[in-house]
């Protein structure tokens, strides 16, 4: 697409014009508008500045919009390569008074606990069919029990996911998720379970969503944490449930500061897990002093992962790591894949073009359980 041949261009070539043929750009087109690799947004208001807010590592932030002239129409046009998913917000400025929001012209949205952003979406991305409900698959049994820790000095709740045709007579893999809950409602991982396991691209497992009290105290290398995972639930559940009582039975995922909990808890407990599931893992780290940039929660993490580095260990047998090109912890993440390598981990690493958000976690689902733990369809089809 060329810069002359696109929407917004081809619009101020006419200038001026009026508000009705503003109103039927707007209604024909849309925002953003999504021409090749190019993403124009739009908003339309008496400010006296707007911007496109985001997250994505290589573009400005702030996007400032220009105005059309004569018109109340803003607009700013930016790169957008195939297969490209961005999550953002708008800002507008009137005097000193800022405010930012979803896009209005924009019905996409995306979820997330600190609340919503508005989806672009570039030629080439699509949303996995299989997050969507499935009327022939069986749906699992989700059912919350609460565990009194020793470890925690507290009760834990654990949300509990049983797959379909569950059978005593069975063993059963687990996976033990942390942010649990927040799993089940922004990354629609029941129904992702459900349709993958009655697709038979992943084993029939028994999934224990754990949900934190306090993430950023407890996912940093947390030692009482990791107590409570590994000489608490697991042998609970094992117990309970028809686990397969091995290694290679057990793996431990999560995302971000998840992703830390899962290696550190695998780390103090080696050997007790065979797999970890890590997506955008925040596995930040310093070559020379301890300057990092991430802020005081990210102290313990810098610690653990620089301890890490320096010795590497093998907590695991095997390890997906998936991150998402467009954010800041795409380079740590690339570098440590030859940490673990030179452990003896086997690694499957995958990149997206996508942000540290639960869509793009989502969307990597299927390829991360399906190699942890694979469904006899996976060896078909490879």
């Amino acid at each position: 697409m060329s810069e002359r041949r696109m929407a917004i261009n081809r619009l101020r070539e006419r200038l001026p014009v009026d508000g009705a043929a503003v109103d039927r750009f707007v209604s024909r087109h849309g925002s953003p508008i999504v021409e090749g690799e190019r993403a124009t947004f739009l908003f339309r208001g008496e400010v006296d500045g707007v911007s496109v807010r985001h997250r994505v590592v290589g573009l400005p932030d702030p996007l400032e919009m220009r105005r059309l002239e004569g018109t109340d129409l803003w607009a700013a046009s930016t790169v957008l390569p195939e297969g490209s998913r961005v999550e953002y917000q708008l800002e507008t400025r009137r005097g000193e008074h800022h405010e930012r929001f979803n896009d209005p012209l924009n019905p996409r949205v995306a979820h997330s606990p600190m609340g919503s952003s508005s989806v672009c979406a570039a030629v080439g991305y699509e949303v996995p069919e299989w997050v969507h409900h499935d009327p022939e698959a069986r749906p699992g049994d989700l059912h919350e029990e609460v565990l009194r820790s020793k470890a925690l000095r507290r009760d834990q709740s654990v949300h509990l996911y049983l797959p379909a045709r569950f059978n005593r007579a069975m063993r059963y893999p687990l996976l033990v998720v942390h942010d649990g809950t927040d799993y089940l409602d922004f990354a629609a991982m029941r129904t992702v379970l459900d349709n993958l396991i009655h697709r038979l691209d992943i084993a029939p497992m028994v999934v224990a969503f754990v949900p934190p009290r306090d993430r950023l105290k407890e996912y940093p290398n947390h030692a009482p944490h990791a107590r409570f995972i590994a000489r608490e639930l697991v042998p609970r559940l094992t117990e309970q449930l028809p686990l397969l009582d091995a290694p290679e039975g057990r793996c431990l995922m999560g995302s971000s500061f998840g992703g830390i909990a899962s290696l550190s808890t695998a780390v103090r407990y080696p050997g007790l897990f065979g797999s970890l599931l890590l997506q955008s893992a925040s596995l930040v780290f310093t070559d020379i002093g301890f300057e990092h940039g991430g802020g005081p929660y990210f102290d313990p993490v810098v610690k653990f992962v620089n301890r890490y580095r320096a010795r590497p260990t093998r907590p695991v047998e095997r390890m997906f790591m998936s991150c998402g090109t467009y954010e800041p912890l795409i380079t740590p993440n690339r570098s440590m894949v030859s940490v673990f390598r030179s452990a003896g981990v086997t690694v499957n690493y995958a990149e997206a073009r996508d942000g540290h958000n639960w869509e793009n976690w989502r969307d990597r689902l299927r390829d991360g359980l399906s190699w942890v733990f694979p469904g006899p369809q996976k060896y078909v089809y490879e």
